[in-house]
C-alpha cells in the first residue's frame, strides 16, 4: 500500500472517530431535518451547552457539519448530507445482525 492510499484510510478513520459518540450521532440525526441553532441542539439532547459545543466542534473539524452565524445565534447544518445515507446503511447492518442473532437463538 502506498502513502497516498494509507492517507485515504487515515482520513476515513478520522471521520469514523468523529462519529464514534452516541451524542454526536444524535446530533447528526437531528440535523438531518434542517439546520439548527446551538440552543435547539442543547435542548433536544438535554446536555450542557459546553458539552454540546465540544461535540459540535469535533463534527465541524471532521467536515461533517458547518456553521452559519445570524446575529447572536450560530446555526449548524450537515455539510455533507450523504452522512445521513451512510448512517441509514449502518442501521441496515445492525438490523441484519440482530436478525441473524435472533435466528441463531431460535435454533437453540
Amino acid at each position: 500500500m502506498d502513502n497516498r492510499e494509507k492517507q485515504k484510510y487515515i482520513l476515513r478513520a478520522e471521520v469514523f472517530k468523529a462519529l464514534s459518540s452516541p451524542v454526536r450521532l444524535a446530533i447528526v440525526d437531528y440535523l438531518e431535518e434542517r439546520e439548527r441553532c446551538v440552543c435547539e441542539i442543547v435542548e433536544y439532547l438535554g446536555e450542557k451547552q459546553s458539552s454540546v459545543s465540544r461535540h459540535l466542534a469535533t463534527l465541524r473539524n471532521a467536515g461533517i457539519v458547518e456553521t452559519k452565524k445570524e446575529g447572536l445565534n450560530i446555526y449548524y447544518r450537515l455539510k455533507t448530507p450523504c452522512v445521513s445515507s451512510f448512517l441509514g446503511c449502518i442501521d441496515a447492518v445492525i438490523k441484519e445482525q440482530h436478525e441473524e442473532k435472533d435466528e441463531l437463538i431460535r435454533s437453540l
